[in-house]
C-alpha cells in the first residue's frame, strides 16, 4: 500500500530532497528533477526541496565551517537539506531530535558509512546553532541565501529596494488564481470556495479576475478548475493580455483583430487573450515543442483554439505568412529573477553572463518581430525579470535603433513591477517581479 504524502516517513521525503538538491547544484532543473519522484512523495519532497534552496546559502557556509573537506555529493546534499530544516525558526516544521534522527536513518540508506558523519554534524551545528548561523550571515550568499554576484547586481540595479527584494524572494508565494472571464466574476467564485471551507479574497485593479487563496490547495480541489472556470496565475502575469488589447474606453483591439503571442509556454496568457476577446485570430509560437504542448492542454482545459507552431520566433521566414499583426505579444526568455520564490532553484542555476546572454536574446527577438506589427499595431515587450539589463535598459536600448517606435506609460501595468509589499501601484499580497513595456508603431 503506497503512503500519502501525509504518512511518507521523513527520511524516505529527506532522501528525495537531497537527490533534489544534488540534481540542482549539478545544473538540473527543480521542475524536472521532481517529475520523476514518486507521485506520494512529491508534495512532500518537494515542501522540503524548497525549503532547501531558499535556505541554501546559509547551510552551505555552516557545512563548509563543519567539514571544511567537502563530502560526497550524496552525503553533502542530504547534510543541506538537513541543516536547512534545523535552521532557527519561529515555527519550524519537524522537531530537531525527529529530523536528525531521520537525516542519520536517510544516511544510513544512501551511504551507510557516513551516517555516524552526519550524526556528529548535526548535533554540533544544534550545540553551536547560534554562533554557527551569524558566521553563516557574515558573507552576502550566506545573509541573503542568493549568490554573490546576483546580490551584488540587485544592490546596483535597486539601491533602495535590494535587500527588500531578496527577503521577499526567500518568503512562499500566495496561490493566485485567474477566473474566466466570460464565465464568473472573481467575487462569484469566492463565494463558491468559501462555501467549501477555501477562504479567499479578489484582489480587484488592476487585475479584476484575480483572486488570491488564504492558503495554497491543489488544482482538484479548485470547482471548475478542470472544464477551464479558473487557472492558476499571478496577478503580475494577468496584466499582458489587458494590457495589449487596451481594455480601457480610450482603445481596445479591433474585432478579429490578428494577434502574436511570440514565446506562448506555458500558455496562461494566450489563454488570457483568448478570455478577455474570443475572436481573436491568434498564432502562438514556441521554440520548444514539448513546452508548446502545454499551451494546447491549457488551451484544451479553456475550450479555447489557437494557432500553434513549434518555432524559433526569430526565424520570422520560417512562419510568418506575411501579413501584420494588429498586436504582439513577447514575453521574452530571461532570468526569471522575478519568480524566485515559485522557483527557488533559479539563483542556483543562473550564472553570471547568463544575464548579457539573455539580453541579447531578447533583442533579437525585439528586432525580429518588430517589422511584422502594422504601422498602429500595440507590442507588449515582459519579461519575469528584475534586473534592469532585462527590463528598462532594453526599452532604451530599442527604442534608439527604432525610430518608429513609441513607447507608452500605463501606470500601474508598464515599467519594473518589484516583488514588495510596500509598492503602491500594486495589490497585496505583492506580485512576482515583472517588466512591461507597451510600443506602438508610428
Amino acid at each position: 500500500m503506497s503512503q500519502s504524502p501525509q504518512s511518507a516517513p521523513l527520511h524516505r521525503l529527506l532522501s528525495q530532497a537531497a537527490d533534489a538538491v544534488q540534481g540542482v547544484r549539478e545544473g538540473r532543473s527543480l521542475t524536472d528533477l521532481l517529475a520523476r519522484v514518486p507521485a506520494e512523495l512529491r508534495p512532500g519532497t518537494q515542501a522540503l526541496a524548497f525549503t532547501a534552496l531558499r535556505r541554501l546559502g546559509g547551510a552551505e557556509a555552516v557545512r563548509q565551517q563543519l567539514a571544511p573537506k567537502a563530502p560526497p555529493p550524496r552525503v553533502d546534499a542530504l547534510l543541506l537539506v538537513a541543516l536547512a530544516l534545523l535552521w532557527p525558526d519561529p515555527e519550524p516544521a519537524y522537531a530537531d531530535h525527529t529530523l536528525v534522527d531521520q537525516a542519520v536513518h536517510a544516511a544510513k540508506t544512501r551511504a551507510p558509512a557516513s551516517a555516524a558523519f552526519v550524526n556528529a554534524v548535526l548535533r554540533r551545528f544544534l550545540r553551536e546553532r547560534d554562533a554557527l548561523v551569524a558566521a553563516a550571515e557574515r558573507n552576502p550568499q550566506g545573509a541573503f541565501n542568493h549568490p554573490a554576484w546576483w546580490v551584488e547586481k540587485l544592490r546596483q540595479d535597486w539601491p533602495a529596494q535590494w535587500q527588500a527584494i531578496l527577503a521577499a524572494n526567500n518568503r512562499p508565494p500566495p496561490m493566485t488564481l485567474r477566473v474566466h472571464a466570460q464565465r464568473a466574476t472573481a467575487a462569484e467564485y469566492v463565494e463558491r470556495l468559501a462555501g467549501l471551507g477555501l477562504p479567499a479574497r479578489v484582489l480587484g485593479a488592476p487585475t479584476p479576475q484575480a483572486l488570491v487563496l488564504d492558503r495554497p490547495a491543489p488544482v482538484t480541489a479548485l470547482p471548475g478548475f478542470a472544464e477551464g472556470l479558473v487557472s492558476v496565475q499571478d496577478a503580475a502575469a494577468q496584466l499582458a493580455a489587458p494590457l495589449l488589447l487596451g481594455t480601457g474606453p480610450d482603445f481596445k483591439l479591433r474585432p478579429g483583430a490578428r494577434v502574436l503571442d511570440a514565446c506562448a509556454a506555458p500558455g496562461g496568457k494566450t489563454a488570457h487573450l483568448l478570455e478577455l476577446q474570443p475572436d481573436l485570430q491568434l498564432t502562438a509560437l514556441d521554440a520548444d515543442a514539448q513546452r508548446l504542448g502545454r499551451v494546447q492542454d491549457n488551451l484544451t482545459r479553456l475550450g479555447q483554439q489557437a494557432t500553434l507552431k513549434a518555432v524559433d520566433a526569430r526565424q520570422t521566414a520560417a512562419w510568418w505568412d506575411g501579413v501584420p499583426f494588429d498586436a504582439i505579444l513577447l514575453d521574452a526568455p530571461c532570468s526569471a529573477s522575478g519568480i524566485v520564490r515559485r522557483h527557488p532553484d533559479v539563483r542556483w542555476l543562473r550564472r553570471p553572463d547568463d544575464i548579457a546572454a539573455l539580453a541579447r536574446i531578447q533583442a533579437e527577438l525585439l528586432d525580429a518581430l518588430w517589422p511584422l506589427l502594422a504601422p498602429g499595431g500595440r507590442l507588449v515587450y515582459a519579461t519575469c525579470s528584475v534586473f534592469r539589463a532585462e527590463g528598462q535598459a532594453q526599452l532604451d536600448a530599442f527604442l534608439q535603433r527604432h525610430a518608429d517606435a513609441k513607447s507608452h506609460v500605463v501606470p500601474g501595468f508598464t515599467g519594473h513591477l518589484l516583488p514588495l509589499a510596500d509598492n503602491a501601484t500594486q495589490p497585496s499580497p505583492p506580485l512576482d517581479g515583472f517588466f512591461y513595456a507597451l510600443l506602438t508603431r508610428r
